[in-house]
């Protein structure tokens, strides 16, 4: 074993430790002894087929992973077995413009800490423009900076939201969000991050931006065919395909459009 691996394989324990101390949700339990059939979506998605429990970290867990490996998919889940409506917004959202989500939430306990969350939120890329319309509709625009968010570009509402409705003290599950924001503005929520975690907040985000999953403290876990593991930032490939195009861009496009 060299001295890399070893210090991997501490650093790994580390975060492993961390994610023991818990925040709000101390992890994810798959019970699956319950599902009916694996061959079904989505119980036969690789992630979700070899899962038994994930340990969170009590600051912020990043999902990360190729399109259709299952990590928004968990999200949800998460999101819909701690109380939070499949479209987003708080406990408090009760609406549904188009039932689409899993019965993966069936099947999850939530393992929680002896701490209460005061604030909460479920913020989906997919399905914004749904809860954007209702919170028009319940006229409480007041917690989103007092402007409509359909008044606003999409980046701009969507940062709204995070800059105005997440009060800290919270737990906050985020779905892509760098979906509607420019590289300035992922920046920015790499700082939205850890003013948040400073105000005693958890946050799992479900992402594909290299910037976004920089943020230091926290636990990547890899969704892949092999299922989910504990990776180093560097490890990922949103990194490694990342660096490898903007240091060899030539040669890159060259191979992609010969």
């Amino acid at each position: 074993m060299t001295s890399k691996t070893l210090t991997q394989d501490v650093m790994k324990a580390d975060v492993r430790k961390k994610a023991d101390q818990g925040c709000y949700l101390r992890s994810v339990r798959f019970r699956r002894d319950e599902v009916p059939s694996f061959s079904e979506y989505p119980f036969s998605l690789p992630a979700v087929c070899r899962l038994t429990e994930i340990r969170l970290h009590p600051k912020v867990t990043f999902l990360v992973g190729e399109n259709g490996t299952g990590k928004s998919t968990l999200l949800e889940a998460i999101a819909v077995a701690a109380g939070f409506n499949p479209e987003g917004g708080t406990r408090n959202f009760n609406f549904s413009t188009k039932d689409s989500h899993s019965e993966l939430h069936r099947y999850l306990t939530i393992v929680r800490t002896y701490k209460k969350p005061v604030d909460g939120f479920f913020l989906r890329a997919e399905s914004f423009y749904n809860l954007a319309t209702k919170i028009d509709e319940l006229a409480v625009a007041s917690s989103y900076g007092n402007r409509s968010l359909h008044e606003q570009s999409h980046g701009e509402a969507f940062w709204a939201t995070m800059m105005n409705r997440c009060k800290g003290r919270g737990l906050y599950l985020l779905d892509e969000p760098e979906a509607a924001l420019s590289p300035s503005r992922q920046m920015a929520m790499v700082a939205r991050i850890h003013e948040l975690v400073q105000q005693d907040s958890q946050l799992v985000i479900a992402t594909h931006s290299p910037i976004i999953m920089a943020y230091p403290d926290a636990m990547i876990l890899q969704f892949s065919e092999e299922g989910v593991e504990v990776v180093e930032y560097e490890e990922t490939e949103h990194y490694r395909v990342t660096r490898e195009f903007m240091i060899n861009r030539k040669k890159m496009l060259d191979i992609l459009l010969e």
